[in-house]
């Protein structure tokens, strides 16, 4: 039996959320993206929430045809226990990094992240790289911001 290599493609990182609602709102609202695909099993109590951004080249594509999305794994019952959190491997041992998503302004993408009340961990003014923002979802996962000259009208 043999496999191509050149057909492999990354398809997606999944975390583990506390509460589905808000982090379905900080995704779709805060950072656009779409529910592409979601997954419900009630007897072994969790769901599943793959979102990701509609991309003209995935379109039609099922969620294992696309590439870069998110997988949001919820186990049922965590989102009514206050003291609840998920490790998000940058505590002090660290591991984990982030994700990043691009941006046609970054400065214009902060701006419209604070209306919304999004947490920052790093502002572009702050420190030494003035290129990239990285803002908290609702489980401490970081999310790099960064400006793509591309995407600029």
């Amino acid at each position: 039996m043999t496999t191509d290599v050149s057909k492999y493609r990354f398809n997606h990182t999944m975390y583990r959320i506390k509460d589905p609602k808000a982090s379905l709102k900080f995704y779709s609202e805060a950072l656009g993206m779409k529910v592409l695909d979601q997954h419900h099993n009630d007897d072994a109590k969790f769901s599943l929430y793959f979102v990701g951004y509609e991309d003209p080249a995935s379109e039609g594509l099922v969620r294992l045809g696309r590439q870069g999305i998110l997988e949001l794994t919820h186990n049922h019952g965590t989102e009514n226990d206050a003291a609840f959190s998920y490790n998000t491997g940058n505590g002090d041992v660290g591991g984990y990094g982030h994700i990043a998503i691009t941006v046609d302004d970054l400065h214009a993408a902060c701006d419209r992240l604070d209306k919304l009340g999004v947490k920052f961990i790093k502002r572009p003014e702050d420190g030494r790289m003035k290129h990239i923002a990285f803002v908290a979802d609702p489980d401490g996962y970081r999310v790099e911001i960064l400006e793509n000259p591309q995407l600029k009208a």
